[in-house]
């Protein structure tokens, strides 16, 4: 069926290009000499249709779609035109059948390209016209927001999914803002542009007296973000305006038939666009001499960070690259997504407790990885707070299992995954973690100066870096999830206090700059002096309040904050703090030259002192001795004030 249908509408544009060309001989005639008999002789009527066929042939005139008409087309139209009026004057000059006049084949050419053009063109606007007026007060009235090639392309689109399958568009333009005052006053495809980006709240306003107020804005500029769309969110929620964002141009869908498209669907704004982080240059090269044909292991590797570590890692085409993780769903997923995602890339997926020494020493003897990146932890605060032991087993304990093991089979380097919360520590996991830094700064000075790490053992070579950042938007267990299920349910949204603030990123951008860390801890870039055995810091720019965050999320999903959905305060948790640290006083930050990355002051202590201490702390925790096991955690890291009942953190703020 879809080819006979092809079929018809080729035969009934020959038929209609025919015809047009048969006009047009007698119209050039008459122009090119008003007193000559314009249908004398009658062969050159149908002459005419026929070259115009011929000529349209290698430009394949007759498979246009009129409805699709554009600048391309038209070129077509004017090349044919062109070989059609010379193929003509060759038949009509021999036979005595040409006008008089020698600029006949001129204004033939001309005639054609006018009575195939103009028809195209105007079935096309008209076409556009009926497709995006009101359809019987069906259609969502939105305001256009973009770039002028942006609204274009989603005018375009706009108009040929109406078209599809003879449906309306479901979108009706009531105009355009632009992103710059230079275009105010302009029209794009019949849509005036109203205003500039500033000017949101006057043009509503405006529209709104009019009783033109859209019901959508639609952002079509792709790279709207941070404050600029931060106001926009402002504005909608001011109007009672639903946002959202247009898709990209898509190819037509193959499993449609020719020249249909998929339906125009509008997609929500992402919190991440809320974030007016801008983008950080990157050492791609450094980055691949540093993986490249060489054997990784990444621990963790179905979390958030770990599995995003997994991809990155793979796509600059490691010798080997090894999943590790207790979790089996999660291990099987990431290890399905590289299957399909880079097929060529080796990889072994390993079921692995970081807590079993000996599966570990095992799995690493056999694997032999030159780079470690060690993600897997236990990072929910109040989990860990819950389960003190196991926090203190996984991230400490399973931290120096992994460390000693990569140091045994000659590792180039590990990489451990910190977290703002090790900083002036309020909880079991930030201390935990601070302490896991001490024993990876440890190894890393033993590294830098080439003697022992700890006791007999031997020189140790293996570089140790150690990368802290704050939160991750969207990661398992953050706040982003938790608030999506909370207004799926229709709210409350419950936030712990009104002042707590966090530091946000994207886990690609995260990840991104790990790399960038390991590039540069690993590489041979000459660090600033006195650094040895210092942390990078990703830098987190300003720290978000946890309500702001809730709000956008409410006005995101197009509702108003406290009246539609309710904010409940719910008080600090054990382990928390209001806001985070991503320095401590005594490791003032510093550049490293670097974008994106500072580093901090080096705070290190012996390494003996640091292994035997959690030699003690496992000791303690194998024994089912928290307390025990606290204390020496205490002892160890003397900044850490446990807020073990939820007070200490607003205290201290």
């Amino acid at each position: 069926m879809p080819a006979t249908r092809s079929l018809i509408r080729i035969g009934v544009n020959v038929a209609l290009d025919g015809l047009l060309a048969a006009a047009a001989v007698p119209v050039a005639r008459w122009i090119a000499d008003p007193a000559a008999p314009i249908l004398h002789p009658a062969w050159m009527i149908p002459t005419g249709a026929l070259c115009l066929l011929l000529a349209g042939l290698p430009f394949r005139l007759s498979q246009q779609y009129w409805r699709f008409a554009g600048i391309g087309d038209l070129l077509t139209v004017a090349a044919s035109s062109a070989i059609a009026a010379a193929l003509f004057a060759l038949v009509a000059v021999p036979t005595g059948g040409a006008s008089p006049n020698p600029t006949f084949p001129l204004i033939h050419a001309l005639s054609l390209l006018v009575l195939l053009g103009a028809p195209r063109v105007a079935y096309r606007q008209m076409l556009i016209r009926a497709g995006l007026r009101p359809n019987d007060g069906q259609a969502t009235s939105v305001l256009l927001i973009g770039e002028g090639e942006d609204a274009d392309l989603f005018l375009r689109a706009l108009a040929q999914s109406g078209r599809s399958g003879g449906r309306r568009p479901s979108f009706h333009v009531e105009g355009l803002l632009a992103l710059s005052p230079r275009q105010v006053g302009r029209r794009i495809q019949g849509h005036t542009i109203l205003g500039a980006i500033g000017d949101l709240p006057a043009v509503l306003a405006r529209l709104q007296e009019e009783e033109r107020l859209p019901d959508t804005l639609v952002i079509a500029t792709p790279d709207l973000s941070g404050n600029a769309l931060a106001s926009v969110v402002e504005q909608a929620e001011r109007f009672g305006l639903s946002l959202r964002r247009a898709p990209r141009p898509t190819a037509l869908d193959p499993a449609l038939p020719a020249g249909r498209t998929r339906p125009l669907e509008l997609k929500p704004v992402a919190i991440e666009d809320l974030l007016n982080r801008p983008q950080v240059p990157l050492d791609r090269d450094g980055m691949a001499r540093l993986i490249q044909g060489r054997r990784v292991i990444v621990t963790g590797a179905g979390g958030t960070i770990g599995s995003e570590l997994a991809r990155q890692v793979a796509a600059f085409g490691p010798a080997a690259l090894m999943l590790a993780d207790n979790g089996e769903y999660a291990l099987w997923q990431i290890d399905l997504e590289l299957a399909e995602s880079h097929p060529a890339v080796s990889r072994q997926a390993m079921l692995v407790d970081i807590r079993d020494e000996a599966r570990v020493r095992a799995v690493f003897d056999v694997f032999r990885p030159e780079l470690v990146f060690h993600a897997a932890a236990l990072k929910h605060v109040p989990m860990v707070e819950a389960n003190p032991l196991e926090g203190l087993m996984t991230n400490v304990v399973g931290t120096r299992h992994v460390a000693d093991a990569a140091r045994a089979v000659g590792a180039l380097a590990m990489v451990l995954i910190s977290t703002d919360k090790a900083v002036n520590p309020t909880s079991v996991m930030g201390a935990s973690k601070r302490l896991a830094e001490m024993y990876c700064q440890a190894l890393d000075l033993a590294a830098r100066a080439g003697r022992p790490a700890a006791g007999s053992a031997p020189p140790s070579v293996m570089r140790c870096v150690t990368v802290r950042f704050g939160n991750v938007l969207g990661s398992t267990g953050s706040v982003v999830p938790l608030f999506q299920r909370q207004l799926a349910r229709g709210g409350p949204l419950t936030v712990t206090h009104p002042d707590m603030r966090r530091y946000f990123m994207t886990v690609r951008e995260a990840v991104s700059l790990v790399l960038q860390a390991s590039v540069l801890g690993v590489g041979d870039v000459t660090l600033p002096s006195g650094l040895d055995g210092g942390i990078f810091v990703l830098d987190m720019g300003e720290p978000v309040k946890i309500v702001d965050l809730a709000r956008q999320m409410i006005r995101l999903a197009g509702l108003h904050p406290d009246k539609d959905v309710e904010i409940r305060f719910t008080g600090l948790r054990p382990g928390e703090k209001l806001f985070e640290e991503l320095f401590h006083g005594k490791e003032p930050p510093v550049p490293t030259g670097y974008a994106g990355l500072l580093m901090a002051m080096p705070r290190t202590a012996d390494p003996a002192i640091v292994g035997r201490a959690i030699d003690e702390i496992a000791s303690a925790c194998r024994n089912g001795q928290p307390r025990q096991a606290l204390a020496l955690l205490s002892r160890l890291i003397p900044e850490f004030e446990h807020n073990a009942d939820g007070s200490v953190g607003e205290a201290r703020a």
